[in-house]
């Protein structure tokens, strides 16, 4: 049988755990190395070689610290909101005082920077500049109407282009993907600011359902997912981009399914089921990039140019 102090102490790992968001995170590791080998790394570069790379590597880890750093700050300041709009999760993650949560921040924060020296001075600015960012985000930004939105969807793109920066390759394909990508993020923010309504509320947070109500809110969101066709127009027709385009087609059907439950939907747990429905194209999409090229799976090499 474990001890009280025991019990508290597993407790605070698992309030840690869910301040930092740690379900998220090996999502974000897989997305950025499936990025490297089916998209970024050269065509001669093996899969294996890829895994291997030293430099990848601890760019990826660098980037897993700041992105759960960046959930440690983000907690740090909606302590209050959350606890209207996610009171259990606000329960547990209050078992982790707010000066520990700072602690804690600080210090991954200081590994990152010390890891990103192993790479490069590019590496350095560029981390230190996306922990300024976040911080920035959640302290400023966040509460400002429009602004908050749009930083928060850059911020969830960023990371990848820690890997373009690594390979030095910038192809009008990425950005196609980036852009689809952002999109899918902006919706789903908007859906949280329709979810989380009522915190925003008691907070002052500025958001468009809070400033000029739901209706008008949800026209955004139609006009944003409708928008989703350029990039994927372009992902299909023009760029060659393997067997995802099944991917592709698939998330155009869920999005036209999405926007006919978004008019119909008026109450939190119908917004939390959206939200999950967006978070879902997200994921898939990450293990969907295998299917850009799938030769690489079976020869350890990727066999097609983009």
């Amino acid at each position: 049988m474990l001890s009280r102090k025991n019990k508290h102490r597993i407790l605070k790992i698992i309030s840690l755990f869910s301040v930092v968001r740690g379900y998220n995170i090996p999502v974000i590791v897989l997305a950025q190395y499936l990025s490297a080998i089916f998209i970024l790394a050269p065509e001669n570069k093996r899969a294996l070689s890829v895994l291997l790379d030293f430099n990848l590597f601890i760019i990826v880890l660098v980037s897993g610290l700041t992105i759960a750093s960046g959930y440690i700050i983000n907690n740090f300041y909606d302590s209050k909101k959350d606890l209207i709009n996610r009171p259990n999760k606000s329960q547990l993650d209050r078992l982790v005082s707010q000066k520990t949560k700072l602690e804690v921040y600080f210090t991954v924060n200081f590994i990152v920077a010390l890891l990103a020296c192993f790479v490069s001075f590019r590496a350095v600015m560029f981390f230190s500049v996306y922990i300024f960012l976040i911080w920035f985000y959640s302290h400023k930004l966040k509460k400002i109407v429009v602004v908050g939105n749009l930083t928060a969807s850059f911020l969830a793109v960023l990371p990848f282009f820690a890997i373009l920066l690594y390979y030095k390759t910038l192809y009008p394909q990425i950005l196609a993907h980036a852009t689809f990508l952002f999109l899918l993020i902006l919706i789903r923010e908007m859906i949280k600011d329709l979810e989380n309504i009522k915190g925003d509320i008691a907070n002052d947070y500025q958001t468009i359902p809070v400033l000029f109500g739901e209706t008008f809110s949800k026209k955004i969101i139609t006009l944003l997912t409708l928008s989703t066709v350029i990039p994927v127009y372009f992902l299909i027709e023009v760029y060659d981009v393997g067997y995802m385009d099944i991917y592709f087609y698939i998330s155009l059907i869920i999005l036209i399914f999405f926007l006919q439950k978004l008019w119909k939907s008026n109450t939190k747990p119908d917004y939390l089921k959206l939200h999950n429905i967006l978070k879902f194209l997200v994921v898939s999409g990450v293990f969907s990039i295998m299917l850009i090229n799938p030769e690489v799976l079976i020869h350890g090499k990727r066999l097609l140019k983009l």
